[in-house]
């Protein structure tokens, strides 16, 4: 029997999702998450075999999700999203996500990719994987990524000057050179821009 903990902001996919499984006689849910912070809890708590998130989850996303609980517990994780962008999947991968799919799939091909990563096998939509193999490169230097990582939080130039051992004029300037590049207004839109490439 493959347990699985299911995580969703969504009361209607979460639900629905759960009730599919376990019409499945190899699936068994044993938990059902609203967010990311609950999933990790239920997870290092339950300990089960694959943990399905969603990616657009309040506070913790399913990637930042994922990360935690294979901190601490040998589950698989599988992401689910409708924004199937390919700098988010290098971002799964990166965190050590074994599967990666969109929400536009059957749920009979949910269930299967669950069985597929239970048994220590990866799976990746393929259309998701095309688009990351063509996905364009960054052009922020090293340093520029790191203050926008830095700052992913909403930390103020100041905070991100002393995180980094910057002066804040330096701060200033990578900041302005990075929406330069993007061509965009404010430091948010350009940490929203990095992580959904993939970038940070």
């Amino acid at each position: 029997m493959i347990r699985v903990l299911i995580a969703d902001d969504e009361d209607m996919i979460r639900t629905a999702l759960a009730a599919l499984f376990r019409l499945e006689d190899d699936l068994e849910v044993v938990a059902e998450c609203r967010d990311g912070e609950s999933a990790v809890t239920e997870a290092q708590r339950l300990r089960p075999d694959v943990c399905l998130l969603d990616l657009e989850m309040p506070g913790l996303d399913g990637v930042d999700t994922a990360a935690k609980i294979l901190r601490s517990v040998p589950s698989r994780c599988v992401i689910v999203t409708r924004h199937a962008r390919p700098g988010v999947l290098r971002r799964a991968l990166g965190a050590g996500v074994s599967g990666f799919l969109s929400k536009s799939r059957p749920a009979d091909d949910v269930a299967a990719v669950i069985r597929e990563v239970a048994v220590g096998r990866r799976y990746v939509d393929p259309e998701v994987a095309a688009d990351a193999l063509s996905d364009e490169r960054s052009p922020l230097t090293d340093r520029e990524l790191d203050v926008l990582r830095a700052g992913a939080r909403g930390q103020t130039v100041a905070e991100i000057a002393a995180s980094l051992h910057l002066s804040a004029g330096t701060v200033r300037n990578h900041v302005s050179s990075v929406l330069g590049k993007l061509g965009l207004a404010s430091r948010q839109q350009a940490t929203i821009h990095a992580r959904e490439r993939g970038w940070i």
